[in-house]
Protein backbone atom coordinates (compact mmCIF):
# COMPACT_ATOMS: atom_id res chain seq x y z
CA UNK A 1 0.00 0.00 0.00
CA UNK A 2 2.67 2.89 0.80
CA UNK A 3 4.19 1.93 -2.64
CA UNK A 4 0.94 2.53 -4.57
CA UNK A 5 0.35 6.01 -2.38
CA UNK A 6 4.15 7.00 -3.04
CA UNK A 7 2.91 6.46 -6.87
CA UNK A 8 -0.31 8.63 -6.95
CA UNK A 9 1.86 11.58 -5.14
CA UNK A 10 4.50 10.91 -7.96
CA UNK A 11 2.04 11.42 -10.34
CA UNK A 12 1.01 14.71 -9.35
CA UNK A 13 4.48 15.93 -8.80
CA UNK A 14 5.28 14.62 -12.70
CA UNK A 15 2.33 17.64 -13.45
CA UNK A 16 4.19 19.84 -11.45
CA UNK A 17 7.53 18.66 -12.77
CA UNK A 18 6.37 19.30 -16.33
CA UNK A 19 5.40 23.12 -15.45
CA UNK A 20 8.34 23.75 -13.73
CA UNK A 21 10.37 22.20 -16.97
CA UNK A 22 8.70 24.24 -19.02
CA UNK A 23 9.58 27.38 -17.58
CA UNK A 24 12.87 26.50 -16.45
CA UNK A 25 13.54 26.06 -20.55
CA UNK A 26 11.56 28.97 -21.46
CA UNK A 27 14.25 30.79 -18.80
CA UNK A 28 17.07 29.16 -20.31
CA UNK A 29 16.00 29.43 -24.02
CA UNK A 30 16.17 32.78 -23.52
CA UNK A 31 19.16 34.00 -25.71
CA UNK A 32 17.22 35.36 -28.51
CA UNK A 33 16.48 38.35 -26.47
CA UNK A 34 20.17 39.06 -26.87
CA UNK A 35 20.22 39.11 -30.17
CA UNK A 36 20.69 42.14 -32.32
CA UNK A 37 17.58 41.56 -34.10
CA UNK A 38 18.02 45.00 -36.01
CA UNK A 39 21.28 43.76 -37.75
CA UNK A 40 20.05 39.65 -38.34
CA UNK A 41 20.12 38.57 -42.09
CA UNK A 42 18.59 35.47 -43.53
CA UNK A 43 19.94 35.31 -46.88
CA UNK A 44 17.61 33.46 -49.23
CA UNK A 45 14.90 34.32 -47.60
CA UNK A 46 11.53 34.23 -49.66
CA UNK A 47 10.58 37.89 -47.75
CA UNK A 48 12.63 40.52 -46.66
CA UNK A 49 12.74 40.16 -42.58
CA UNK A 50 11.10 37.02 -42.13
CA UNK A 51 14.11 35.20 -41.14
CA UNK A 52 14.01 37.19 -37.99
CA UNK A 53 10.55 36.25 -37.16
CA UNK A 54 11.78 32.65 -36.25
CA UNK A 55 13.84 33.92 -32.92
CA UNK A 56 10.96 34.20 -30.44
CA UNK A 57 10.22 33.08 -26.91
CA UNK A 58 10.11 29.54 -26.22
CA UNK A 59 6.83 28.94 -24.63
CA UNK A 60 5.60 30.24 -28.60
CA UNK A 61 8.09 27.49 -30.90
CA UNK A 62 4.40 26.04 -32.13
CA UNK A 63 3.11 29.42 -33.23
CA UNK A 64 3.26 28.77 -36.54
CA UNK A 65 1.81 31.84 -38.18
CA UNK A 66 5.64 33.31 -38.00
CA UNK A 67 8.29 31.15 -40.08
CA UNK A 68 10.81 31.75 -42.61
CA UNK A 69 10.79 29.75 -45.98
CA UNK A 70 13.51 29.95 -48.48
CA UNK A 71 13.33 31.28 -51.88
CA UNK A 72 15.34 30.24 -55.10
CA UNK A 73 16.51 26.75 -53.38
CA UNK A 74 16.69 25.04 -49.96
CA UNK A 75 19.47 27.09 -49.05
CA UNK A 76 18.96 29.37 -45.67
CA UNK A 77 22.03 30.95 -44.24
CA UNK A 78 21.40 33.46 -41.38
CA UNK A 79 24.50 35.73 -39.87
CA UNK A 80 23.17 36.42 -36.23
CA UNK A 81 24.79 39.42 -33.98
CA UNK A 82 24.68 39.46 -30.28
CA UNK A 83 24.55 42.35 -27.89
CA UNK A 84 27.60 41.00 -25.93
CA UNK A 85 29.65 37.53 -25.66
CA UNK A 86 27.15 34.47 -25.16
CA UNK A 87 28.31 30.71 -24.15
CA UNK A 88 25.48 28.78 -26.49
CA UNK A 89 24.68 25.54 -24.81
CA UNK A 90 21.99 23.90 -26.51
CA UNK A 91 20.43 25.00 -29.93
CA UNK A 92 16.18 23.91 -31.04
CA UNK A 93 15.22 23.52 -34.21
CA UNK A 94 11.79 22.84 -35.64
CA UNK A 95 10.30 23.16 -38.93
CA UNK A 96 7.11 21.28 -40.48
CA UNK A 97 6.81 17.88 -40.08
CA UNK A 98 7.27 17.11 -43.58
CA UNK A 99 10.05 17.02 -46.41
CA UNK A 100 10.79 20.86 -45.81
CA UNK A 101 12.44 20.79 -42.76
CA UNK A 102 16.23 21.18 -42.97
CA UNK A 103 18.41 17.77 -42.46
CA UNK A 104 21.51 19.67 -41.72
CA UNK A 105 23.03 22.74 -39.83
CA UNK A 106 26.51 24.15 -40.02
CA UNK A 107 27.65 26.49 -37.41
CA UNK A 108 29.93 29.04 -37.15
CA UNK A 109 31.17 31.65 -34.61
CA UNK A 110 32.12 34.83 -34.93
CA UNK A 111 32.70 35.40 -38.94
CA UNK A 112 30.06 38.38 -39.07
CA UNK A 113 28.23 39.08 -42.89
CA UNK A 114 29.18 34.81 -44.02
CA UNK A 115 27.69 34.83 -47.61
CA UNK A 116 27.06 31.16 -48.79
CA UNK A 117 30.43 30.87 -50.71
CA UNK A 118 31.79 31.36 -47.12
CA UNK A 119 29.70 28.71 -45.87
CA UNK A 120 31.23 26.18 -48.10
CA UNK A 121 34.31 26.65 -45.08
CA UNK A 122 34.65 23.92 -42.71
CA UNK A 123 32.42 24.92 -39.61
CA UNK A 124 33.31 24.95 -36.31
CA UNK A 125 30.58 22.23 -35.62
CA UNK A 126 27.74 20.92 -37.95
CA UNK A 127 24.58 18.34 -36.92
CA UNK A 128 22.24 16.29 -39.05
CA UNK A 129 18.78 17.28 -37.80
CA UNK A 130 15.53 15.25 -37.17
CA UNK A 131 12.23 16.34 -38.03
CA UNK A 132 11.07 18.61 -34.50
CA UNK A 133 7.55 20.12 -35.33
CA UNK A 134 6.99 20.82 -31.94
CA UNK A 135 10.64 21.72 -31.24
CA UNK A 136 11.73 19.16 -28.40
CA UNK A 137 14.59 18.17 -29.88
CA UNK A 138 17.78 19.76 -28.24
CA UNK A 139 20.78 19.67 -30.33
CA UNK A 140 24.37 20.49 -27.94
CA UNK A 141 27.37 22.30 -29.00
CA UNK A 142 31.13 21.71 -28.03
CA UNK A 143 30.91 24.56 -24.94
CA UNK A 144 34.66 24.79 -25.57
CA UNK A 145 34.14 26.03 -28.76
CA UNK A 146 31.62 28.10 -28.11
CA UNK A 147 32.45 30.06 -25.19
CA UNK A 148 32.96 33.21 -26.12
CA UNK A 149 30.89 34.41 -29.23
CA UNK A 150 29.23 37.38 -30.64
CA UNK A 151 28.44 36.81 -33.62
CA UNK A 152 26.83 33.54 -34.91
CA UNK A 153 25.93 31.87 -38.16
CA UNK A 154 23.54 29.54 -39.04
CA UNK A 155 23.74 27.11 -42.20
CA UNK A 156 20.88 25.03 -43.41
CA UNK A 157 22.50 23.49 -46.87
CA UNK A 158 19.31 20.97 -47.80
CA UNK A 159 16.01 19.69 -46.25
CA UNK A 160 14.63 15.95 -46.78
CA UNK A 161 13.78 16.40 -49.99
CA UNK A 162 12.01 19.74 -50.98
CA UNK A 163 12.31 22.74 -52.93
CA UNK A 164 12.16 24.92 -50.37
CA UNK A 165 12.85 24.99 -46.57
CA UNK A 166 10.74 26.26 -43.73
CA UNK A 167 11.99 27.15 -40.38
CA UNK A 168 9.28 28.23 -37.75
CA UNK A 169 11.52 28.65 -34.44
CA UNK A 170 15.26 28.57 -33.82
CA UNK A 171 16.69 28.45 -30.09
CA UNK A 172 19.23 29.13 -28.43
CA UNK A 173 20.53 28.50 -24.75
CA UNK A 174 23.05 29.57 -22.80
CA UNK A 175 24.61 32.35 -20.72
CA UNK A 176 24.94 36.05 -21.63
CA UNK A 177 27.69 38.58 -20.81
CA UNK A 178 27.74 42.25 -21.83
CA UNK A 179 30.70 43.17 -23.40
CA UNK A 180 31.43 46.63 -21.93
CA UNK A 181 35.31 45.99 -21.45
CA UNK A 182 35.39 46.27 -25.64
CA UNK A 183 34.06 50.09 -25.20
CA UNK A 184 36.66 50.81 -22.96
CA UNK A 185 39.63 49.41 -24.60
CA UNK A 186 38.10 51.53 -27.73
CA UNK A 187 37.43 54.69 -25.60
CA UNK A 188 41.32 54.78 -24.24
CA UNK A 189 42.60 53.74 -27.90
CA UNK A 190 40.64 56.51 -28.90
CA UNK A 191 41.35 59.28 -26.46
CA UNK A 192 45.56 57.96 -26.96
CA UNK A 193 45.08 58.66 -30.88
CA UNK A 194 43.32 61.85 -30.63
CA UNK A 195 45.84 63.46 -28.20
CA UNK A 196 48.22 62.37 -30.79
CA UNK A 197 46.25 63.98 -33.53
CA UNK A 198 46.22 67.21 -31.89
CA UNK A 199 50.13 67.56 -31.28
CA UNK A 200 50.64 67.05 -34.89
CA UNK A 201 48.13 69.07 -36.07
CA UNK A 202 49.93 71.61 -33.40
CA UNK A 203 53.12 71.12 -35.40
CA UNK A 204 51.94 71.56 -38.71
CA UNK A 205 50.42 74.52 -37.30
CA UNK A 206 53.86 76.12 -36.57
CA UNK A 207 55.51 74.76 -39.52
CA UNK A 208 52.78 76.46 -41.98
CA UNK A 209 53.65 80.03 -39.44
CA UNK A 210 57.17 79.75 -39.68
CA UNK A 211 57.23 79.45 -43.46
Amino acid sequence: MPHGHSHDHGGCSHEASDVDHALEMGIEYSLYTKIDLDNVECLNEETDGQGKSVFKPYEKRQDLSKYVESDADEELLFNIPFTGNIKLKGIIISGANDDSHPNMVKIFKNRPRMTFDDAKAKPDQEFHLTRDARGEIEYSPKVVTFSSVHHLSLYFPSNFGEDSTRIYYIGLRGEFTEAHYHGVTICNYEARANAADHKEKAFDGVGRAIQ
